[in-house]
């Protein structure tokens, strides 16, 4: 019986673990939060389906003060920066947070946080020790989440190939993604695909502008590339990115806009999704006092507790006890200010099983900060939110939930209860935001192969063919200027002046001919 190339590739993509033999891999967790907890279940997933994994990961800096790593099923190899460099860091970014949740936030700040991550980066390449162990362990394969550039560096060092995977936006990095300037946003442009004529003026001003803010970017491991690498063969970090074998990308159909995609490029959002428990009993109990009316659940993340103001949860509060809904509010009860009365329909609790609460029959609204990850939980489960959104890639994040009708957007400058208040009625009660968000649940769900089989499926691909080779473009290889025609615009720039200056003297000669024949004439 014949079978179809299509069929034949969703065979070989869900069933990639059972055609590879066990690879030795390393995943690269060099910053921490939420990117630590995504790496972690990559590296899981790796595991879980036969292969043989190691996490390189930075202790001593978790940016989740109140998360712990524990015993892994997969090796791990930890490093400790040096403590005057933590310090250092950890007190320039508690001002970076500071900063950016006082809308005081500049892209200054921003390429000094990045100077910072790449002084840690030089430190970890420092590390003889740690180097050597991981090319001694002699890797077929590197995992690296592209937030900063050292994860990239190591590969590199460690002469291996690598796939990447990007936590959030796609315009996070210029990978090489076909970008059509006319309906793909650049990132924090807050455009969407739809633009009208100033629209498409602003993305081009942008793009320059993005361009520009990453090279600035880059430039702050020149030090690091110098100190590491031959002068013979330093690498260039905008050819490294378009060096990895795959990129997979940390979104959905169902919340990302539509845009030109290559063929190594994957969408695996969703990946943090686990099978779905009974909740608590106490978390049950509480749920079942508003009956009817149901719950809101309200997380901002892991870091927000140690630099959210009073003013801000004095004015969620005071919306909170507006509403019949009962509140679950992820939140250190140690750290909420004792002047504050909480209200008599919210339960404060320092942690809470977000995926099983957000499948809850009774859960009506999801407030939440616009985290990629906490996102993809709600698309999963068709719950609307209501997005506050704190720094870094939110506000982007939450401008599709916006427009998507998935919910709507409110900044830390309106919040105020009144307003709070009438947001969470405008979500709750217009059902047209549950049925945007139960449309979406589809789209993310109905996909042929999970995201955690896309993302095996694809990584056995390229251990079976050796490299991403044959799914990268030649445009990869091609000087800037062939890439874009500017060599054939110019040709033919050169063969049309010529043509007009070669008529041109026709012309004259032919003028100058008839005049004397004319003169002959009239002899």
């Amino acid at each position: 019986m014949a079978v179809s190339r299509a069929g034949l590739l969703l065979c070989l993509l869900g069933t990639g673990a059972l055609l590879s033999e066990a690879a030795q891999i390393l995943t690269v967790s060099l910053v921490g939060g939420s990117h630590y907890l995504l790496m972690d279940q990559v590296s899981q997933i790796l595991l879980d389906h036969g292969h043989n994994v190691t996490m390189l990961q930075q202790e001593g800096m978790s940016l989740i003060s109140d998360f712990k790593k524990g015993n892994k099923p997969y090796q791990v190899i930890s490093w400790l920066p040096p403590e005057s460099y933590q310090e250092e860091f950890m007190n320039y970014f508690n001002f970076f947070v500071e900063e950016a949740l006082n809308d005081r936030s500049t892209f200054e700040h921003f390429l000094k946080f990045m100077e910072n991550l790449a002084i840690q980066c030089n430190h970890l390449l420092r590390r003889k020790d740690i180097m050597d162990s991981l090319k001694n362990e002699n890797f077929e394969l590197v995992v690296v989440e592209i937030f900063d550039y050292c994860p990239l560096l190591v590969a590199e060092k460690l002469g291996k190939p690598f796939v990447a995977l990007l936590p959030s936006s796609f315009n996070t990095a210029d990978f090489g993604l076909p970008s059509p300037l006319s309906y793909v946003p650049i990132y924090y442009s807050l455009l969407t695909d739809r633009m009208d004529f100033w629209g498409r003026v602003k993305n081009l001003l942008k793009f320059f502008d993005f361009s520009k803010k990453q090279w600035q970017i880059r430039s702050q491991y020149d030090n690091v590339i110098r100190e590491h690498f031959p002068e013979d063969s330093r690498p260039v970090l905008f050819d490294l990115l378009r060096k990895a074998e795959l990129w997979f990308v940390n979104s959905d159909f169902a919340f990302d806009f539509a845009r030109p995609l290559l063929p190594n490029t994957v969408y695996v959002g969703g990946l943090m999704a686990k099978a779905i428990r009974p909740v608590p009993q106490d978390f049950e109990n509480f749920i079942a006092k508003f009956g009817d009316s149901g719950f809101i659940l309200v997380t901002l993340g892991s870091m927000i507790h140690s630099y959210q103001s009073q003013d801000i949860l004095k004015e969620m509060n005071k919306a909170f006890a507006h509403r019949p809904e009962g509140v679950i509010w992820r939140y250190k009860s140690s750290e909420w200010p004792k002047d504050v009365q909480l209200a008599a329909n919210v339960k404060l609790v320092d942690w809470v099983p977000q995926s099983d609460l957000l499948a809850h029959p009774s859960i009506r609204l999801f407030v939440t900060h616009g985290g990629q990850n906490s996102i993809m939980e709600a698309i999963q489960h068709g719950v609307p939110m209501v997005g506050i959104p704190l720094f870094g890639d939110q506000p982007e994040n939450l401008l599709r939930v916006e427009v998507k009708h998935f919910g709507v957007t409110i900044s830390l400058k309106q919040l105020k209860a009144e307003t709070f208040a009438l947001k969470m009625k405008q979500v709750i009660e217009d059902k047209r935001y549950k049925s945007a968000a139960m449309a979406a649940s589809v789209i993310r769900r109905s996909h042929p192969l999970s995201p955690s089989q896309r993302l095996v499926g694809w990584i056995n691909h390229i251990l079976q063919t050796g490299d991403g080779a044959h799914l990268k473009p030649f445009a990869f290889q091609q000087p800037w200027y062939e890439q874009y025609l500017l060599d054939v615009f110019l040709f033919l720039l050169g063969v049309a002046l010529g043509s007009m200056w070669l008529c041109g003297k026709l012309l004259r000669v032919m003028a100058r001919w008839l005049r004397g024949s004319q003169k002959l004439k009239q002899m």
